[in-house]
């Protein structure tokens, strides 16, 4: 019986924390933060756990009294092994319970990561508990073996309450381990097991007690030693619970990760688009909740905005193996091993939070030659301005040390908003531009010209169409030309902004 209920209770864990469970996320970030499951609040999940508890300290109550009136009368070594056994479970159904009110308070700012590593703790004094109660039988066994012998008076009385035991053990046992389950709360399953276990041992009392009657009956002597005898299987029983309770206990106490979790982590996280590596997974637990804490490298010259989506990928892909961990991932950024000279150049600068454009690199009789547009704040002064772009210019001949020159074109960026309005169509301009753009053949068409005029200065957009399989480079030149000639034609134009269309997008 044993067996069968804590092997379920471990395939209930490994279901729960290392076999991948994509997309079963909680619905609520409160479940998510206490470990409660999707769709049950976290104070029906506190009543429930507290309920469950406090059923099993009124049963172990009941049945502890029982056995010290039955074992005391009888004279059973078994039965009052079984007393001891039921009082100590008694002492620990009363600290699972207010390690269970304890475990369910939210994070503080002393607890940062909650209270659940008080069922932990709980287990693991139940455990001594129980380690305790072994060394009395068996002292006591061995007295009345070898040096002792004490008489037993089995009676209808014994035989009634042990078996009532049984009952109330099996139903309590049944109630702890549902809801340990449900909630993963160690503390209710080291509970648990303790009364499964009581129904062995009780079984082994029983079994004593009825040889003792048949020795008596058939005049087999050596019967007689079979009380004691079953007090040191109890005994043995308790030792391999124990044991079993103290290897989990303690392993969450010293924040042992779950076996293969892990490499089943780093699996899943590899997976993710651009993920460059996995350089350090941790995870502990703390009652029924996992944190899991990840480093991951990412290419230097990824966005904040993608890092952010990432990062969420990440922790999604976390959540596949352990449903409900708190995660918290660390991104580290890492050149790429076929970045080119311009990926550098902007890695340097997203380091300090610049945006450059317009990198061009020419080389000039096997010098390089690099000039780039930087965009810098427009509140800043020219000094203000012309430092940074110094700092970073030093940098960049520092991470790219075949550059010979760099010549950076300053643009202000814009942080205030223009008042400007809309200028009524004016055909005459727009047709002299129409006639510039009939000297460029790649252009298909011009259409949706708007001009407006911000600060008195005339602004112009205007859409073009363009081959579908024209190369970007390409149109990029065309623009540029067509803005130069725009200017050319007509002077009064402070700025030009051209969209470029594909003839496809164009028809439909």
């Amino acid at each position: 019986m044993y067996s069968i209920v804590a092997q379920s209770f471990h395939q209930r864990r490994v279901r729960g924390c290392d076999v991948g469970l994509a997309g079963q996320l909680s619905t609520s970030d409160n479940a998510a933060m206490s470990g409660t499951p999707a769709g049950l609040s976290p104070e029906s999940m506190r009543a429930e756990k507290r309920g469950v508890a406090g059923n099993s300290v009124l049963a172990a109550i009941a049945i502890t009294s029982l056995k010290i009136v039955v074992g005391s009368s009888t004279g059973s070594l078994g039965i009052l092994s079984e007393a001891a056994h039921s009082g100590l479970d008694l002492v620990a159904a009363l600290v699972t319970f207010f390690s269970i009110r304890v475990s369910d308070k939210p994070a503080d700012a002393d607890h940062q990561y909650g209270h659940g590593k008080i069922e932990n703790f709980s287990a693991f004094l139940e455990t001594g508990l129980l380690l305790l109660t072994c060394v009395a039988i068996v002292y006591e066994a061995g007295l009345r073996l070898f040096y002792r012998h004490v008489k037993i008076e089995p009676s209808l009385a014994a035989f009634g309450v042990m078996c009532l035991s049984m009952i109330v053990d099996y139903w309590r046992s049944r109630a702890l381990g549902r809801i340990a389950a449900k909630y993963d709360s160690q503390a209710l399953e080291a509970d648990a097991l303790h009364f499964s276990t009581d129904i062995w041992s009780s079984a082994v009392v029983v079994l004593g007690l009825v040889l003792v009657i048949l020795g008596r009956t058939y005049g087999v002597g050596w019967l007689g030693d079979a009380d004691p005898v079953a007090a040191l299987v109890v005994a043995g029983v308790i030792v391999y619970v124990s044991w079993r309770l103290a290897r989990k206990t303690v392993d969450a106490l010293l924040d042992a990760a779950p076996s293969g979790v892990r490499s089943k982590i780093i699996a899943a996280v590899s997976e993710v688009d651009g993920v460059l590596e996995v350089d350090r997974v941790r995870i502990r637990r703390a009652g029924n909740r996992y944190f899991a804490d990840l480093s991951i490298g990412l290419a230097r010259n990824v966005t904040f905005q993608r890092s952010e989506q990432m990062v969420d990928s990440v922790t999604i892909a976390v959540h596949s193996v352990l449903p409900d961990a708190d995660v918290v991932v660390h991104s580290i950024p890492r050149a790429l091993h076929g970045e080119n000279i311009f990926d550098r150049i902007r890695a340097v600068a997203t380091r300090h939070n610049f945006n450059v454009h317009d990198v061009s690199v020419q080389d000039l009789s096997g010098r390089l030659h690099v000039e780039q547009h930087l965009e810098l704040d427009e509140r800043l002064t020219l000094l203000e301005a012309h430092d940074r772009v110094t700092l970073l210019e030093a940098e960049i001949r520092r991470d790219v040390p075949e550059i010979s020159s760099i010549l950076t074109h300053i643009e202000s960026e814009p942080a205030t908003i223009e008042s400007g309005d809309e200028v009524v169509r004016d055909r005459r301009l727009e047709r002299r531009l129409k006639a510039v753009v009939a000297e460029f053949p790649e252009i298909v068409d011009m259409h949706d010209v708007k001009f407006k005029r911000v600060r008195d200065r005339l602004y112009v957009s205007c859409h073009c169409t363009m081959s579908d399989d024209l190369p970007l480079s390409r149109v990029h030149d065309i623009q540029t030309a067509l803005e130069i000639r725009f200017k050319q034609d007509a002077p009064e134009l402070f700025r030009v902004l051209i969209h470029p269309e594909p003839q496809t997008d164009n028809r439909r």
